[in-house]
């Protein structure tokens, strides 16, 4: 769970960070100073203080030793021995390493995994349900919702600072709650955190597809000046002023007819933006509520469960390869959510996030088993008669 934890402190730190850039790109006296430190400019800066962190991260890499398992995986026993003793006393460290050759002897980790062992019978069940936490952390749009928080705040009709300011508050409730899951996680167990969490995203999309659906649009003159479209983009939209649009299908549908469907697509946020009327606190309440069901269930649970399903002697590439497959489903959800946002709509996407997060509940109460308090023997025996069933 503190990988995690980890994580969300850097994204918390992350929205701190841009939220007080964009304070300073907001003060005039400090643009002699620093290079066109200007509100046009401070998503430069933005992405630029990240070399700090960076640096100090490969700075810290020169002290963290390798894993005393691997060590005496490669017969190096006497630096194994040395990265223990740095942990423990003399006696407790030849334990801890008997105990690595006792479990390398008793499993076929001396030699590297074939990666097509990990779909041979008794495995494939453990894999299924791993990969299936490892697409559904993801599927759900957990990302989405961080690295486009602004802009998802400044859709529903607030200004650039206040959005800012809102995802702030979104980082210190992930944070919390992802705290909050670290103390229950071995009191009430994995399965009903993941099942509560999970029942908790169902409801806060059904609830932002709600806040967006409900919502309607209102062209003025004074939107319109103030949403930074070219002059002659303003001057066909101009009779249009005072119509109002009680969908987003609606709107698109009338700026396409008025400026063409390719200047449409172009400048729909920034007119969705200008002309939304919606119901801001409802869809600050939503948001809030599914990064905290996130952050109580899917978030840390994902990991941790991940390190209890596999066997000993294949955690280290199952896990490897779950934790791939997760990665690669981020990237396609932040890579296809502005898309979504052009071309479905923010209402019909956030429901699409809610009917995954409803099939992955579902699956997860059929499928996905306590593994609290259970051996590794135990929760083997149990998955690989699921396996051998479905031979």
């Amino acid at each position: 769970s503190l990988n995690q934890l980890n994580i969300v402190i850097g994204i918390s730190a992350a929205f701190f960070s841009n939220y007080f850039l964009l304070q300073l790109a907001n003060t005039p006296s400090l643009e002699p100073f620093i290079w066109e430190f200007t509100q046009d400019n401070v998503w430069r800066w933005m992405l630029a203080i990240e070399v700090l962190p960076a640096l100090l991260f490969l700075v810290a890499l020169a002290f963290v030793p390798q894993s005393p398992r691997w060590l005496v995986m490669k017969s190096r026993e006497s630096e194994a021995f040395a990265v223990l003793s740095r942990l423990f006393h003399s006696q407790h460290c030849h334990e801890q390493i008997a105990a690595i050759k006792e479990g390398l002897q008793s499993g076929p980790a001396k030699k590297a995994l074939p990666l097509a062992d990990l779909f041979g019978p008794g495995l494939r069940w453990c894999l299924a349900l791993g990969i299936g936490l490892a697409v559904l952390q993801q599927i759900t749009g957990i990302n989405a919702v961080f690295f486009y928080a602004p802009m998802i705040f400044e859709q529903s009709g607030i200004g650039q600072d206040a959005a800012f300011l809102q995802a702030v508050l979104v980082g210190m409730v992930n944070l919390t709650f992802t705290v909050l899951a670290m103390l229950l996680i071995d009191r009430l167990g994995r399965r009903p955190l993941l099942l509560g969490g999970l029942v908790g995203i169902v409801l806060s999309m059904g609830l932002l597809a709600y806040g967006f659906g409900s919502a309607s649009y209102q062209i003025s003159t004074t939107a319109l000046l103030n949403a930074g479209l070219p002059s002659d983009v303003v001057d066909l939209l101009m009779p249009m002023n005072g119509q109002v649009f009680e969908s987003e299908i609606a709107l698109n549908d009338a700026l396409a007819a008025s400026i063409g469907q390719s200047q449409a697509l172009q400048w729909k946020g920034e007119l969705v933006k200008a002309t939304i009327q919606a119901n801001a606190g409802l869809i600050l309440v939503a948001i809030l509520g599914f990064v905290a069901s996130f952050a109580i269930s899917l978030g840390p649970i994902m990991w941790v469960m991940l390190s209890e399903l596999f066997p000993l002697h294949v955690r280290g590439i199952a896990v490897s390869v779950a934790g791939f497959i997760n990665s690669t489903v981020s990237f396609c959800v932040q890579l296809l959510f502005p898309w979504q946002l052009s071309t479905l709509g923010t209402a019909l996407t956030f429901a699409l996030y809610g009917l995954f997060a409803l099939i992955g509940l579902v699956l997860t109460w059929k499928y996905v088993p306590e593994t609290r308090n259970k051996t590794l023997e135990e929760l083997g025996s149990q998955l690989l008669s699921r396996d051998a069933g479905r031979s």
